[in-house]
């Protein structure tokens, strides 16, 4: 059996408990969490993911981002994927959420922060393939030019827009 997902309606209220591949293959909504990852200087990390990745091999994102499993909230799954991909166990703070239309389908997808210092990161090599530290002018003429997972594409347009660039300075 699959990864469990509870799948949601257009209000994100469950509805029921899928596999994921069942909500990704009949566009079904479920729920994703990412968190930000910021320094103490206000710069974000940025990763790409391995070539042998199963999804966007290759691909860069400025997010950890993964699927919110069965019973678990928003937060917990933000936190969680955090420590799976980075190494890191640090409290994260919710931003903002929204229903992304997604590369793969459609779901609701909940945008948290996290500032974690760089010694804490250890990355998974099953998740990442390179990190690295751009500032927040040097993040916003990367994302264009790079190629970036679609949806961390869709979520720094949403970040940008939702906070004006005032996130764009130290925190």
């Amino acid at each position: 059996m699959g990864e469990l997902v509870e799948r949601v309606d257009l209000q994100d209220r469950v509805v029921g408990v899928v596999e994921r591949g069942e909500a990704v293959r009949n566009r079904w909504l479920y729920r994703m969490s990412m968190v930000i990852c910021r320094d103490a200087e206000g710069r974000y990390l940025v990763h790409r993911r391995p070539d042998t990745s199963s999804r966007f091999p290759g691909e860069y994102s400025w997010l950890v981002a993964g699927a919110v499993e069965v019973g678990e909230s928003y937060v917990a799954a933000a936190r969680r994927e955090l420590k799976e991909e980075m190494g890191v166990d640090a409290p994260v703070r919710f931003l903002f959420k929204f229903l992304c239309e997604g590369a793969l389908s459609p779901y609701w997808f909940a945008v948290h922060e996290a500032v974690v210092g760089h010694q804490q990161i250890q990355p998974s090599p099953d998740e990442v393939a390179w990190h690295g530290w751009l500032s927040g002018s040097e993040l916003a003429q990367d994302v264009p030019h790079r190629s970036y997972v679609p949806d961390s594409r869709d979520a720094f347009a949403r970040y940008m827009e939702l906070t004006a660039g005032e996130r764009l300075s130290p925190p």
